[in-house]
């Protein structure tokens, strides 16, 4: 019979502490650009400098933002959402809907804004989504959203910057 005292208890701990450190924590490495040829380029100390450091967590290093934190959650405009890499347009407004995740959602981009990858990062496999000129990290795509394409593009609204349709 197995004996729980301290020193087992902290060893065991310990054990399960580094365990979930494996299964959970993604490795920061190379930026996603560097993954692929993109016509949009600048250096890392370029882009360091054009973007702030969360937006550069999410957009060079495929990180993600809090859940509810975005200012671009309750935009609803008429306009169009662009990378805020480099500016290319990657959804329109129309296609903008309410997934009650926490993040832009959309169910459509447009045509050839976009690329993917397979993202098998924190346990699962899924599609991540990035701006096809640049390579920056957007998201990820999902089957359960609504018609007419059944697809949720739920995406890192510092990733975006939004440009209101002109009057």
């Amino acid at each position: 019979m197995a004996v729980i005292d301290r020193r087992n208890l902290l060893l065991g701990g310990t054990a399960i502490a580094a365990l979930a450190a494996f299964a959970w924590l993604r490795p920061m490495g190379a930026p996603a650009a560097a993954e692929g040829d993109f016509p949009y380029k600048l250096t890392e100390a370029e882009w360091r400098a054009k973007l702030s450091p969360d937006a550069y967590y999410i957009l060079r290093e495929e990180g993600t933002e809090r859940a509810f934190t975005s200012p671009l959650l309750d935009e609803h405009r008429d306009g169009i959402f662009a990378c805020a890499g480099c500016d290319q347009p990657l959804f329109e407004s129309e296609t903008k809907f309410e997934s009650g995740t926490g993040w832009p959602s959309f169910y459509t981009f447009i045509p050839g804004a976009i690329g993917t990858n397979v993202d098998s990062t924190f346990g699962m496999t899924r599609t991540e989504v990035h701006c096809s000129n640049c390579g920056g990290h957007q998201g990820h795509v999902f089957e359960d959203g609504p018609p007419p394409t059944g697809l949720r593009y739920c995406i890192d609204g510092l990733a975006l910057q939004f440009i209101p349709k002109a009057a």
